[in-house]
C-alpha cells in the first residue's frame, strides 16, 4: 500500500478526502491527516509517505511552505498535489519549480481524484524500476570492480571505489563455496546447474544479510565450477559473538539446508589487505585442484590442509621430479617405482602416511598443469585433473593413499599422451555417430572414452569445445529431436515414447521435453498435427 498524508486546515475537507473513494481498493493508505503544514512536517520526521495532498492557503505553514521545506531539506521525495480554492498560474509556477506533480481545484471530484492516484501509482512504478535498474548497474560495477581485485588484475581506481563502497576491515579471506560436481545427479545438465548456481548465491547473500554485498557470482570464471565467491572479514563472525570456524560452519550448514544439493566450501589463506586479496583467492585454487587427493570433508581450510612441521613445510621435490618424468614418459613401471620412492621419503621424513597430500601434492599439481598446457593450452588443466583424480579414487583405495596416486599417475600420464597424439582428430564423430545409433541406451562418457580408448575427462571438454555444450547435453538434444518425429509420426503413447528414446523416468522427460520445446509433449503433438 502506498502511503498517504492529507494537510488541510478545513476538517469537512480532510473528512471528504477520507470518504470520497475506496482507498485500498486503489492501492493507497491514509497514514496521516493533519491540519497544517508545522504538524505535516513532524510527522514527515517519524513517518514515510508517498503522496501528499496539501491545501495551498493554510495558517502558520502553507502547502507551497511545506513543499518547499520537504524539498530543500530532504525531507521527503514524496509526490505532491497542491489543492487550491482559486486559479493562480503564480502559485501554480511555485508549485512546479518545487517538484509538484500536480494541481487541482477544490471541490475535488471522484473522477479526478482516481486519476491522480493513478498517475501516481504508474509514476511510482516507473521511479522504482530506474532504481532497480539503476542499483543493479552499481552491483554489477561493485562485482567487476571485486572480482578484479580478488584475481589480482586491479588498479588504485579499483581499489578505492570497492573501499568507497564496502565494508572492508579486520583479517580477510577468500572463501568460494562450489557445487560439488562428484556428488550431483549425473542427469543434471549444465543449464539446471547454472541456475542452482544462481541460487547458490542468493543463498549466501540471504545468510550474510547487510553483508551481502561481499558475495560474488562466478569468479573463477572456469568451465565446469558452479561457485559464489565470498570475502570473509573477521568483524562478520564478532558481531555473531563466534569464532570464524563457527561462523563458518553455521553459513555452510545454512547453505546446505536451503539448497539441498551437495556443496563444499573452500577456505582461503587469511590476508589483512585488500590488495593481497589474490594471494588468498591462488589458495583456494590450490584447494580446488587438489580436492581429488584429500579426505572428504564440507569445508577445506588451506591452513590445515598445507603440510607444516616444526622444522617448516616437507617437500619432496627430488621423488616428485622422478615421478614427474615418469608421468611424461609414461612408463607405468617408472611410474610405480616413482610413486614408491616418494612414500619411502615421506616415512624416512617421519610424516604419516595421510599427510603426504598436503604441499607435495600441490606442487605436484601445479608441476603437471604447467606439462599438460604445453601440449594444448585450450584445456581447461585444473578440471582435468581434479576429474582424473576424482576417478582414480576406487574403492578400497583410500585418497592419499598410494594406490590412489599410483592409479592417478598412469591415467594422467596416458591423458599426456591423448594430448600429443591430438586424438580429437576423428573420435568426436566416432562418439557423435555411437551417440545417434545408441541414444536410447544409459549411455555414458566414462563408457565411450574406455570404448575409444581416450581420458573421459579430456574427451568431455573436446566435446564441450566443439558442440558448446556438455556431453549429456547433447545426448538430450539427440533425444529431444527423436521424441519429436515419434510425436508427430506415431500414434504411441507419451510414456512409450519416452521410454524409447531412453527415459525411465515421464516426469522427467515431460520437464527436459518442455525446457527443449517451450510445451509439452502432448500440446507438441497437437500443434504440429493441426
Amino acid at each position: 500500500m502506498l502511503k498517504v498524508l492529507l494537510v488541510d486546515d478545513e476538517p469537512f475537507i480532510l473528512q471528504g478526502l477520507k470518504v470520497l473513494i475506496d482507498w485500498e481498493q486503489e492501492g493507497f493508505e491514509i497514514a496521516g491527516a493533519v491540519s497544517d503544514g508545522r504538524e505535516a512536517l513532524k510527522f514527515l520526521e517519524k513517518h514515510q509517505a508517498d503522496l501528499i495532498f496539501a491545501d495551498i492557503n493554510m495558517p502558520g505553514v502553507s502547502g507551497l511552505e511545506l513543499l518547499k521545506k520537504i524539498r530543500e531539506g530532504g525531507k521527503s521525495d514524496a509526490y505532491f498535489v497542491i489543492l487550491s480554492g482559486y486559479a493562480d498560474f503564480s502559485y501554480a509556477q511555485k508549485a512546479i519549480r518545487y517538484e509538484c506533480s500536480d494541481y487541482i481545484l477544490k471541490p475535488i471530484e471522484k473522477v479526478q481524484l482516481l486519476e491522480i492516484l493513478r498517475k501516481v501509482k504508474n509514476l511510482k512504478e516507473v521511479r522504482e524500476e530506474k532504481t532497480r535498474a539503476n542499483q543493479k548497474m552499481e552491483r554489477a560495477y561493485l562485482e567487476r570492480n571485486m572480482i578484479a581485485v580478488i584475481r589480482g588484475k586491479y588498479d588504485s581506481v579499483d581499489l578505492g571505489y570497492i573501499k568507497a563502497q564496502m565494508h572492508i576491515s579486520g583479517v580477510m579471506r577468500y572463501i568460494e563455496i562450489d557445487l560439488d560436481e562428484k556428488k550431483l545427479d549425473e542427469e543434471i545438465s549444465d543449464e539446471d546447474k547454472r541456475a542452482c548456481q544462481r541460487k547458490l548465491v542468493e543463498i549466501c547473500r540471504g545468510f550474510l544479510q547487510e553483508n551481502g554485498d561481499h558475495c560474488f557470482f562466478d569468479v573463477s570464471g572456469q568451465e565446469g565450477i558452479y561457485d559464489a565467491g565470498f570475502v570473509y572479514c573477521s568483524y562478520m563472525a564478532k558481531e555473531k559473538n563466534k569464532t570464524e570456524r563457527e561462523y563458518l560452519e553455521c553459513f555452510m550448514s545454512y547453505v546446505k539446508d536451503a539448497i539441498q544439493v551437495p556443496v563444499v566450501m573452500l577456505v582461503g589463506k587469511q590476508t589483512e589487505d585488500i590488495g593481497n586479496l589474490a594471494k588468498s583467492y591462488g589458495t583456494v585454487c590450490i584447494l580446488r585442484s587438489c580436492i581429488g587427493f584429500l579426505e572428504q570433508k564440507e569445508i577445506y581450510y588451506y591452513e590445515t590442509e598445507v603440510q607444516v612441521s616444526n622444522e617448516g613445510i616437507f617437500l619432496c621435490k627430488d621423488e616428485i621430479d622422478r615421478l614427474i618424468l615418469a608421468i611424461e614418459e609414461n612408463e607405468p613401471a617408472k611410474i610405480c617405482g616413482a610413486v614408491d620412492g616418494f612414500f619411502k621419503e615421506m616415512q624416512k621424513m617421519g610424516a604419516g602416511m595421510g599427510e603426504f597430500s598436503r604441499l607435495n601434492i600441490n606442487y605436484l599439481v601445479f608441476q603437471l598443469i604447467h606439462l599438460a598446457t604445453k601440449q594444448d593450452d585450450n584445456v581447461n588443466q585444473e578440471e582435468i585433473l581434479r576429474r582424473i583424480s576424482e576417478h582414480s579414487f576406487r574403492e578400497g583405495a583410500a585418497r592419499g593413499s598410494r594406490m590412489h596416486l599410483c592409479g592417478f599417475a598412469l591415467e594422467y600420464a596416458e591423458y599426456l599422451a591423448q594430448l600429443r597424439k591430438n586424438v580429437s582428430r576423428g573420435v568426436l564423430g566416432e562418439v557423435e555417430r555411437e551417440m545417434k545409433e545408441r541414444y536410447m541406451e544409459n549411455l555414458t562418457l566414462k563408457e565411450l572414452s574406455e570404448t575409444y580408448y581416450v581420458n573421459s575427462a579430456y574427451l568431455g571438454q573436446l566435446f564441450r569445445k566443439k558442440y558448446g555444450c556438455s556431453f549429456k547435453d547433447y545426448l538430450n538434444e539427440i533425444r529431444m529431436e527423436e521424441a519429436s518425429s515419434l510425436l508427430v509420426h506415431t500414434d504411441k503413447k507419451i510414456i512409450e515414447i519416452a521410454e524409447e528414446v531412453g527415459y525411465r523416468n515421464l516426469d522427467y522427460f515431460v520437464n527436459r521435453f518442455i525446457n527443449a520445446k517451450g510445451c509439452t509433449p502432448a500440446k507438441y503433438r497437437r500443434q504440429a498435427r493441426n
